[in-house]
């Protein structure tokens, strides 16, 4: 669901005042300013103050606060729940109760003013397919423009992130490459994957840093239809691996140490 002009909802805490606006001043008092009594787009607490509205409705109505992410709220019932997660003005929510679903939405009408969006298939980059046997999230889309964007469309494809014969070291004596290049493709393969290896070398790339990059951007051509698919029969069993070289950084002799998580799969 989708909140309407979600920023006028929230209540201020401090005391605002606003010029008239050009055209609409009083004719007998033009030098006089007005005093909100709510938020209004453009104000920098407005968003704040949406949110801590929103928190207390949801605190009023039984939901918990998540306490990593502080937009999860959690409503439970019994053996069932309720989880809701907010994003701004969007709100996603489900529960294993179609009952909990209908009186929340009945509960946010009453409230706020609401449009519904209806099924979740589009949300902060990630593509959900949902079926009667499972939900499947992955990022082809904002994979597709990424490659579109650094002109990579009929590069060949990689099979690993990162190729194991490269070294990547400061390479002080290499060729410079263009630092803003550089630094907008590692700022967009952090929604995809990892690139810390290649991030600390920002303040000075090279045409070796920079090669490194397009080989982790030709492994996302590889694998544009990878995702996360979670099925009916999805466990919860978590397994982690860790692992780390010895003194193999080429600048510093330091260890670089690396971990893998899976869920669900043992």
């Amino acid at each position: 669901m989708d909140v309407k002009s979600a920023f006028l909802n929230g209540f201020l805490q401090e005391e605002f005042y606003v010029a008239q606006p050009k055209g609409f001043e009083d004719p007998h008092f033009p030098e006089h300013v007005y005093k909100l009594k709510k938020a209004l787009y453009g104000l920098k607490q407005a968003p704040r103050a949406w949110y801590e509205r929103l928190a207390q409705f949801l605190f009023d109505n039984d939901f918990q606060r998540g306490s990593v992410d502080k937009t999860l709220f959690i409503h439970r019932t019994g053996a069932h729940s309720l989880i809701v997660q907010i994003y701004v003005d969007d709100i996603v929510f489900g529960s294993t109760d179609p009952k909990l679903v209908n009186k929340f939405v009945k509960t946010m009408i009453e409230e706020f003013e609401m449009s519904m969006v209806g099924e979740l298939n589009y949300f902060l980059g990630l593509q959900i397919t949902q079926s009667s046997t499972r939900i499947f999230i992955s990022q082809s889309t904002y994979a597709k423009n990424l490659i579109k964007r650094f002109d990579m469309q009929t590069c060949k494809t990689a099979y690993t992130p990162i190729s194991k014969a490269s070294k990547l070291s400061k390479d002080e004596g290499g060729p410079a490459v263009d630092q803003k290049l550089y630094r907008s493709m590692i700022g967009s393969l952090l929604y995809l994957r990892a690139s810390r290896l290649c991030a600390r070398y920002q303040a000075n790339p090279k045409v070796s840093h920079l090669n490194a990059v397009k080989h982790m951007i030709k492994y996302v051509k590889g694998t544009i239809e990878y995702g996360l698919s979670y099925t009916n029969h999805t466990n919860e069993n978590l397994a982690g691996y860790c692992d780390a070289d010895w003194s193999g950084c080429i600048d510093d002799r330091r260890s670089t140490s690396g971990d893998v998580s899976f869920w669900g799969i043992i």
